[in-house]
């Protein structure tokens, strides 16, 4: 003999609703504008920071030539530099208030890294267009700190200013190794 289902009282949706978005909902003092503001540029920095990582990762897994050891080492160290800033930004809008990055997908919708899906990219190419991403990425990075300077949020300028200093950092490398010979 096979139990009927017990009855359920109705769903109230906007309750459900309004327990869910609470989950979330971590207190600050910055105002609603502001950590919309913040987290909408923070999220931007970090799907531009997970594509430049994905294409630094690409041109390492696909460098070829006689300068292939210090290149492949270098796009390694790159990237893991890269990689390194993703999980403190992305807690870092988790910390206000906001919320980030979910997906693959939400990645590819807010970032202005270009990828690469070509078949091969020559060494000299594959730096150049990396020193360019890094140029433009420190850009974004000045913006994202403008936006947090404008809201008072010194945590996160700090942490932008770091990461200036360390794209910099690897733009310098990038472009040196991209000189031509005299």
């Amino acid at each position: 003999m096979s139990k009927a289902p017990a009855s359920k009282a109705p769903v109230n949706n906007a309750a459900v609703k309004k327990r869910q978005s609470a989950a979330l909902n971590t207190p600050t003092d910055l105002g609603a504008n502001a950590v919309g503001d913040i987290s909408g540029a923070l999220n931007a920095v970090l799907a531009d920071a997970f594509a430049l990582y994905l294409k630094t990762k690409n041109f390492h897994w696909h460098m070829s030539g006689p300068r292939f050891r210090d290149l492949h080492l270098l796009m390694d160290e790159q990237g893991d530099q890269i990689f390194a800033i993703t999980d403190p930004l992305a807690e870092r809008v988790r910390k206000i208030g906001g919320t980030t990055i979910r997906s693959i997908g939400h990645i590819a919708r807010l970032q202005r890294v270009l990828d690469n899906d070509a078949d091969y990219v020559t060494p000299e190419d594959m730096i150049a267009e990396l020193r360019d991403d890094t140029k433009d990425f420190i850009g974004k990075l000045r913006a994202a700190h403008t936006i947090c300077d404008e809201h008072e949020d010194v945590a996160s300028t700090s942490l932008l200013e770091v990461y200036i200093d360390e794209a910099e950092r690897r733009h310098w490398f990038l472009f040196e190794i991209s000189r031509k010979d005299g």
